[in-house]
């Protein structure tokens, strides 16, 4: 199951299903943002439905009044069956697009703001007759379409074939061709299932050969102090990655934009340099299969000395969207580093709404990339932390260790500097990492 390039002629009707542990505004908020999922695919969204019912682990996960309501937006393409356990009137919510007022047949793609199982997304597209997704299944197709680096794809596609290989399973096997070597071999589907299991064993060798390459990376920078980008989808990491390092990296308001960390040198350089890294953003009900495969990617908020957590304070849903931030953090073992809440996109706030979040969260930064005094605040902020981890020490180079002081320049605070007859002595400040490895070079 993968969508083509086709789908921005595609019109979606989003469907939320809602349950007693999943309602109101909470309910509200996830179909709201996966309308942005599915519009960052180029799709267009058409309009919302909405039912109740008590699990969405139902085989008919609609009832038969809700799913006649559908395939008539939809054009009437498949068979809509009469559903066991009908749902009274009461229980339908129709919501954002009157039924009187849609064009026939508008939309032909459905979308699911939920998990569903192979059977499930198999019955609704035998009943609709169009192309049906759920939640995970528009999330890994966006993240195939934006990874770029060798990791990211190689994480994407391992997530991409465990979210297929179920539904390859159940979608052919009604299919009389998929059966035809039956008693004679392996069929079809077992040929399919076993290519992809291959494929994904040959993903997991390649993969740790580029992770033991990126951890060999990390190490040679663990001596530097490093500032790590963490938060939700689209809050503004890489515009602030471009203030703080004025590199060229991708900044776009769409959901997933960067899904490959970056690393660049905080500007002004400073001696010695700080690293500030992009991490890829979170999303509510991030796929398993998906944080299992960034861990590597999160190595960089693991490996970091210092966290940015950027929000976007512009968005009322910022404090459930940053719990998602410290689950996801937690789980792949992020939670004594130190943080700073960053309290982004303060330019479209009102001085009312800056001075009531400053009173919530009173040791937060309020930044706008947008604004210099803001950055170079930030800046500051960072540089200042980075120093308190730093110790003063005299270092002695003779003047034949030309090497050696250009590396003490270049890499570390020169606080002073004296002439001797035979060598010069260094007065600097630097982590004790780095000073300790320069003194057993010099030993060497």
């Amino acid at each position: 199951m993968q969508l083509t390039e086709k789908a921005s002629l595609n019109h979606a009707l989003l469907i939320s299903i809602r349950t007693p542990e999943f309602k109101g505004d909470e309910a509200t908020a996830s179909l709201a943002e996966l309308s942005r999922l599915v519009t960052t695919l180029g799709f267009k969204v058409v309009g919302t439905q909405s039912q109740k019912q008590s699990s969405t682990k139902r085989m008919n996960v609609l009832g038969s009044g809700k799913m006649m309501e559908i395939a008539r937006l939809t054009g009437n393409k498949g068979i809509v069956e009469e559903d066991d356990e009908p749902i009274s009137v009461d229980e339908i919510s129709f919501m954002d697009i009157p039924s009187e007022n849609l064009p026939f047949a508008c939309a032909d793609v459905v979308v699911f703001d939920c998990d569903l199982s192979p059977s499930q997304l198999r019955n609704v597209e035998s009943q609709l007759g169009v192309e049906v997704f759920d939640r995970t299944g528009i999330i890994i197709e966006i993240f195939s379409r934006h990874a770029r680096t060798r990791t990211a794809r190689l994480q994407v596609e391992m997530a991409r074939l465990n979210y297929l290989a179920p539904r390859l399973r159940e979608s052919t096997s009604g299919n009389k061709e998929r059966q035809m070597g039956k008693g004679a071999g392996e069929t079809t589907l077992e040929l399919d299932r076993r290519k992809i299991r291959d494929q994904l064993a040959e993903l997991k060798r390649e993969l740790v050969s580029v992770q033991d390459e990126l951890k060999g990376r990390r190490t040679q920078r663990s001596e530097l102090f490093c500032v790590a980008l963490v938060g939700y989808t689209n809050a503004g990491k890489s515009s602030m990655m471009r203030a703080l390092t004025g590199s060229e990296v991708l900044v776009e308001n769409k959901l997933f934009a960067t899904l490959d960390t970056t690393v660049r040198a905080l500007q002004p350089i400073t001696q010695p340099r700080i690293l500030v890294s992009d991490t890829v953003g979170f999303i509510k009900k991030l796929p398993h299969d998906l944080v299992a495969s960034f861990h590597s990617t999160l190595a960089e908020a693991h490996d970091a000395s210092l966290l940015l957590y950027v929000v976007d304070a512009s968005d009322s849903s910022f404090r459930s969207q940053l719990e998602v931030v410290h689950e996801v953090l937690k789980e792949v073992g992020v939670d004594d580093i130190q943080k700073l809440l960053v309290l982004n996109k303060s330019d479209q706030l009102s001085v009312e709404q800056q001075q009531s979040l400053m009173e919530e969260f009173p040791d937060a930064m309020m930044t706008s990339t947008r604004n210099p005094f803001d950055v170079t605040k930030l800046h500051q902020y960072i540089v200042g932390i980075a120093e308190k981890e730093m110790i003063e020490d005299e270092i002695i180079v003779p003047y034949t260790s030309k090497g050696i002081i250009g590396e003490i320049r270049s890499t570390m605070s020169v606080i002073k500097e004296d002439y001797e007859y035979s060598h010069i002595k260094f007065t600097v400040r630097s982590n004790p990492i780095e000073l300790a490895r320069l003194k057993k070079q010099m030993l060497n």
